[in-house]
């Protein structure tokens, strides 16, 4: 299998996330993540991609009895260090050993970016997921996966004067790299992802590109500029 990048960059990847997660996670996504939740019957409840655990700890918080799926060893590893009493199981969102209609709840935070055949993987989330279940899914924008010469293109003062996309409607992997991390992230235009989600038969139940709710205000302000996140909820009939 190809290398993504996830195992050299598990190590720096723990650091940047720490307990709080970095700034796009804390300040854009949690607020409307968690109170999609809120509004949720609690149970079983799956992370696909569930790196160090992060998110699994919040489903717990909000209470939900969570499973963590992930295939780099190294981050297991370290969610089950901070979270001993979890569940987490080493394995691939395209190939699930789970039976079907496993869970209430299927979550998918920011790991269909990094997956090859994510068309698959949206096919066995729905599989594994109850009938009247929910698939909560955050995502890249694919307004910035897109991005062009590094996105935000600055005036001779450095501040950024407009945010920059190309080739949009081409499906491309990329290397990525910052703070010592180098993984592979896809660009997939919005319609394909819709596509995948409307052919296994879900209902869109709710849409949102979030806004910051706090941090730094001058990263805050570039993140309402151009949306970074999208989130969207699905429902299995």
């Amino acid at each position: 299998m190809k290398d993504d990048g996830w195992k050299t960059s598990a190590k720096a990847w723990i650091a940047d996330m720490g307990e709080h997660g970095d700034y796009g996670r804390r300040f854009v996504l949690d607020t409307p993540m968690i109170a999609r939740l809120r509004r949720l019957e609690r149970g079983k409840a799956l992370d696909v991609g569930c790196g160090e655990g992060r998110f699994c700890r919040i489903l717990r918080a909000e209470g939900f009895d969570p499973t963590g799926l992930d295939p780099t060893a190294e981050l297991l590893e370290a969610a089950r260090a901070r979270d001993p009493k979890g569940a987490y199981i080493g394995g691939r969102a395209e190939e699930m050993v789970f039976e079907d209609a496993s869970f209430d709840l299927v979550v998918s935070c920011l790991s269909l970016i990094d997956i090859a055949t994510a068309d698959r993987a949206i096919a066995e989330m729905t599989r594994v997921l109850k009938p009247g279940g929910t698939l909560l899914v955050a995502n890249l924008t694919s307004f910035s996966t897109a991005r062009a010469r590094g996105g935000w293109q600055k005036n001779l003062l450095g501040h950024p004067r407009h945010f920059a996309m190309d080739r949009y409607l081409e499906v491309r992997a990329k290397w990525e790299e910052w703070r010592g991390i180098r993984i592979i992230n896809w660009h997939r235009p919005l319609k394909d992802y819709m596509q995948w989600f409307l052919a296994q038969g879900l209902i869109l139940t709710h849409f949102d590109e979030p806004a910051p709710t706090g941090g730094d205000p001058v990263r805050a302000d570039r993140y309402r500029r151009a949306p970074w996140y999208v989130i969207m909820e699905w429902r299995k009939p």
